[in-house]
């Protein structure tokens, strides 16, 4: 408050009307409706003098500063509800309460009578001429008639109660404001913040009416211009490459399905009433010409010659025997159907041209680990074919829209990586390679595997629809072929539209063979050497294949003979005029000392309680140490805690040591254990423990080693096994068995232990390999004892069995 406030030393005790939604000022004479017991209270308890105190209402709390009224007159709104006209006539500060009976809230409030300086005065010329200017913008013809009975600056301030934008915190604001001089400051300053705006609102409406006249009128000279050239016969100038009739030529001579011929005359239609200034006009023309490029209605005609797409096969791959027939059968389904269906054709009416070539969707998954050729494998099946090749790498892609495309509606919007696929290939009917699906991920961004269901789908596939295009594609003519590593993380319902073909890795003569027919004339070519500077011999390219790389594909070796070369090209660039010969001594030399020994595994298999397992990874297959050993045991612990079991494990792994452990302990004297040998405490540990397992094919390898350990008997070195174990000591079957079987022969095992069971899956092990090991196949624990145990155990560890 300011120091020019005069307050009034009379308290005056009042009933209290709240306004919960408005602000009453000193001079406004206005109609309040009772729509509140408490209001209704308040106006029964006036006396006399009909005299309220108002007092608005904002966010659960009063103003500090109310407003003293009379009573006009009473009555009801024509809604029915009762009302009453009250004349407001000075503030009062708000002081206490006093004690009252009903719902009636009584508050002493003491009149104030700010005096007016001349600054006022000064403020409030300025301030009639602002309001002035103001509700003549606004179109407040009303509120400039009130402007005339008003002279003094404090009625002129509290006038701006009548203007309908203030806020009612403004308004509150401006009651509580009791000096005369702060208060026409302030209403002067809101009015001149309101022009500004006004201003700036009629400046933009301005400019916005020019720019949509400046539209219309480009858009009238243009279709005049367009009309002008028609006549003139001048098509060639200007945009009208990119014009409606364009593409209504473009669009005659294209040989279009029926649906998408009216979605394009109909775009065509809208894009020849749209502006060219107009953003849909870019977006229509994008669309347009995207569905030109597809290629619709052609296809490349197969080369059904099966001599001939074997040839090709096998001058591109050594191997992969399984694939190979697949592509031949496939070739042979489709060369028969269509001669059957151009036989019946004949048959049918002589005259008649042969029919279209009878549609067959192929869908093929390779599933193999790393560098076995799963890639290279679909552009052979293209060139077989005489197809198109296109691939699509899905590795990573998280975003649905990658498969189907983007909605027309957002900013950049494209079709999906099928339709691109297709208008790359330029047919509609070639060898789409759908690489690592296996690693295709999902956020909320949606799922891609999902929208693949119906790519993969013989039965929907012919009607795919693109979010972008959004019309049918047929896509039951092209030749999927998807690869994977491996299968855990394919949804199901994706793997069951797929047919499985597995690469599970090359033998020894197979690697062989790719290097010196493969590998070797492209690494040649990349280090810049004549085939006549060089010789390799088929010995020296089995020691690195046996020493310097140990895997299912070939990648490693491809390195390993890129290394080679690299030096060699070292020793030609010096010496031009001798060629170089690499044979077994020389890649010693070359390549360092081996990194695989075949000892590996007799010098950790040499002691008792170490079994050689077998395991399949992401990699392929691979071999798995068990090792075992005894620990005194604690007197007073029970069974279930004298077996410690690490190597980063899952559930089902731990459990299968619990079991073999407790089969082990059950059949002990039928084993042939030393009494007392198998209540030591045991620890069963898994090498390479960063690496994650689980699984229950380590059963038989980990009741081998506890058997191992208890008896003393070390493991035969050239054994490896895989199999899961019962508590009746059954062995049961298991998956990946030519992986493994690879695995163990890749590693220099001679023997296998498999399940009974698997006895079947073994011919599909190369015969090469089969012929190489002596595989035996166990039904019971029993037998798996006695195939993999030395006869005689070791003299130490009988004699610590004994002490123990």
């Amino acid at each position: 408050m300011a120091d020019t406030t005069t307050p009034s030393t009379e308290l005056l005790t009042l009933p209290v009307l709240p306004l919960p939604n408005g602000v009453v000022l000193p001079g406004m004479v206005l109609t309040i409706a009772l729509e509140s017991d408490e209001a209704k209270a308040a106006v029964e308890a006036t006396g006399d003098d009909n005299r309220l105190l108002l007092v608005p209402r904002l966010d659960g709390r009063h103003a500090v500063v109310g407003t003293i009224a009379t009573i006009e007159s009473t009555g009801q709104l024509p809604s029915g509800v009762d009302a009453l006209v009250v004349r407001a006539h000075e503030r009062a500060l708000l002081r206490t309460g006093v004690a009252g009976t009903g719902t009636v809230l009584w508050l002493q409030a003491e009149p104030v009578h700010p005096e007016v300086t001349d600054e006022a005065r000064e403020l409030g010329s300025e301030l009639r001429a602002g309001f002035r200017e103001l509700f003549e913008e606004i179109g407040g013809r009303r509120l400039a008639e009130i402007l005339r009975g008003l002279d003094e600056p404090d009625a002129l301030a509290d006038a701006a109660g009548w203007w309908p934008d203030l806020s009612l915190e403004r308004k509150i604001e401006l009651l509580e404001t009791v000096d005369v001089t702060e208060r026409v400051r302030r209403v002067l300053s809101w009015v001149k913040e309101a022009l500004a705006e006004h201003s700036l609102q009629e400046k933009i409406r301005a400019e916005v009416s020019d720019g949509l006249e400046k539209n219309q009128r480009e858009f009238i000279l243009r279709q005049q211009l367009a009309a002008i050239r028609k006549e003139l016969g001048d098509s060639e100038g200007g945009d009208a490459a990119q014009g409606p009739d364009a593409y209504r030529e473009k669009l005659a001579e294209r040989d279009l399905p029926d649906d998408v011929r009216v979605a394009a005359e109909r775009e065509i239609d809208k894009l020849e009433r749209s502006s060219e200034q107009s953003p849909e006009h870019g977006w229509i023309i994008t669309w347009l010409d995207t569905v030109l490029e597809i290629p619709w209605g052609n296809s490349s005609t197969d080369n059904l010659e099966l001599s001939n797409a074997r040839a090709v096969l096998d001058a591109d791959h050594t191997g992969l025997e399984e694939v190979k027939d697949r592509i031949v059968e496939e070739l042979a389904v489709r060369k028969l159907r269509a001669e059957r269906a151009a036989e019946a054709a004949i048959t049918a009416d002589p005259d008649a041209e042969a029919p279209a070539p009878v549609r067959q969707g192929t869908i093929l998954t390779l599933v193999g680990p790393p560098g076995v050729g799963k890639t290279s494998l679909g552009e052979s099946i293209a060139r077989a074919l005489g197809r198109s090749f296109v691939r699509v790498a899905l590795g990573g892609v998280r975003d649905e829209a990658e498969i189907r495309g983007h909605r027309r509606t957002y900013v950049g919007a494209r079709p999906g990586r099928l339709v691109r696929a297709m208008t790359e290939a330029k047919t509609m009917n070639p060898v789409v390679l759908l690489d690592e699906i296996d690693k295709v991920g999902n956020d909320w961004r949606g799922d891609p595997s999902a929208a693949l269901l119906e790519v993969l789908d013989p039965a929907q596939n012919h009607s795919f629809r693109d979010h972008y295009l959004e019309v049918d594609l047929d896509l039951s003519d092209v030749i999927f072929i998807a690869t994977a590593n491996q299968l855990d993380t394919i949804p199901g319902p994706l793997l069951d539209r797929m047919e499985i073909v597995s690469l599970d890795g090359y033998t020894e003569d197979e690697k062989v063979a790719i290097a010196r027919d493969h590998l070797l004339a492209r690494q040649l070519e990349r280090a810049g050497i004549r085939p006549d500077e060089v010789t390799i011999t088929e010995d020296a390219l089995r020691r690195v294949v046996r020493a310097h790389t140990r895997e299912a594909g070939v990648r490693s070796l491809e390195r390993a003979l890129a290394k080679v070369l690299r030096k060699v090209a070292a020793q030609v660039a010096t010496n031009e005029s001798e060629p170089v010969l690499v044979d077994e001594a020389k890649v010693a030399e070359l390549l360092g000392r081996d990194r695989f020994h075949d000892t590996d595994i007799a010098d950790r298999t040499s002691v008792p309680g170490v079994v050689t397992g077998l395991a399949v990874t992401g990699a392929g297959g691979d071999v798995l140490f068990v090792e075992a050993t005894a620990l005194p045991a604690d007197k007073g612990d029970d069974e279930r805690s004298d077996l410690l079991v690490t190597g980063q494990l899952g559930d089902v792994m731990k459990e299968s040591a619990r079991i073999a452990l407790s089969y082990v302990r059950a059949n002990r004297e039928h084993l042939g254990i030393p009494e007392g040998a198998d209540r030591r405490a045991v620890h069963v540990h898994f090498p390479a423990g960063a690496t994650p397992k689980d699984g229950p094919s380590a059963g038989i390898a980990m009741s081998t080693a506890l058997v191992s350990l208890f008896t003393g008997r070390p493991v035969k070195s050239t054994v490896a096994m895989t199999g899961e174990v019962t508590l009746q000591g059954h062995v049961l079957p298991i998956g990946g068995v030519k992986q493994k079987v690879m695995a163990a022969h890749r590693v220099g095992i001679r023997e296998v232990i498999l399940p009974l069971r698997n006895e079947p899956d073994i011919d599909d092990v190369p015969e090469a390999i089969r012929d190489d090991l002596e595989i035996h196949f166990a039904k019971t624990v029993d037998e798996v004892i006695g195939w993999a145990l030395e006869p005689t155990p070791v003299a130490d560890t009988v004699d610590q069995a004994a002490a123990a």
